[in-house]
């Protein structure tokens, strides 16, 4: 069976290490924030100026002034601080951020991502997602690996609006992992989900892609 979105969210937050600073995306990346591993101590930071966010809350304990870059409302962990978007971008821009996990809506084979518009819908605009492509150490994306019409979204070239070119590094969508291999510019297959094979991933891709050696299957 294919990773459901809550499965794809706990295998994004292996990707978590203890002390690390986080920018989580609106959408399914949110989710990460309730797979923490016990002991670590990881803090999750909104542009919109908030560091030490925690899981979302129960709905008696809603704060409606306390929210994420998404707009919904969320927990904040002691030891939070609160801060201008100034000083929020200064961080992102800065490189002080460990790692970036974002929604997408298209990937190229070279790493560029598509997150933030489909022409002819009204938007609000990019946000923080093309300041934190360009300046987060490293970047991890979460998505479907098709979209609603069945249709690949990791692709040759990317054909909406670009948020950044060669910025990813890794890709999990509900069928397995693929991390970017720099050498050859292509991401390579890692893992698959539980009941996915090669063949299931390949057909569903039309990017090019590179298969490891030894692919881990769950």
């Amino acid at each position: 069976m294919p990773w459901t979105r809550d499965d794809i969210a706990a295998r994004a937050a292996r990707e978590l290490q203890d002390g690390f600073y986080v920018n989580l995306g609106i959408g399914m990346p949110t989710l990460v924030a309730n797979h923490v591993p016990d002991g670590m101590t990881v803090w999750l930071q909104s542009e919109n100026g908030l560091l030490g966010m925690g899981p979302f809350p129960a709905d008696a304990d809603v704060d409606a002034d306390l929210i994420n870059a998404g707009k919904q409302t969320v927990t904040a962990v002691d030891g939070a601080s609160f801060f201008g978007s100034h000083e929020s971008f200064a961080m992102i821009r800065g490189g002080h951020i460990n790692l970036a996990i974002l929604g997408a809506m298209e990937i190229s084979q070279e790493g560029d991502i598509a997150n933030w518009m489909i022409p002819g819908k009204l938007v609000k605009g990019m946000g923080g997602a093309m300041d934190l492509v360009a300046g987060v150490q490293r970047v991890v994306v979460m998505m479907d690996h098709c979209n609603k019409k069945g249709a690949p979204k990791l692709i040759p070239e990317c054909t909406l609006p670009l948020t950044g070119r060669h910025c990813i590094d890794m890709l999990i969508t509900d069928l397995g992992v693929l991390e970017m291999n720099t050498e050859a510019r292509r991401f390579e297959l890692i893992e698959l989900a539980p009941g996915v094979t090669v063949d299931d991933v390949l057909e569903r891709t039309t990017a090019e892609v590179l298969v490891a050696e030894s692919v881990t299957a769950h």
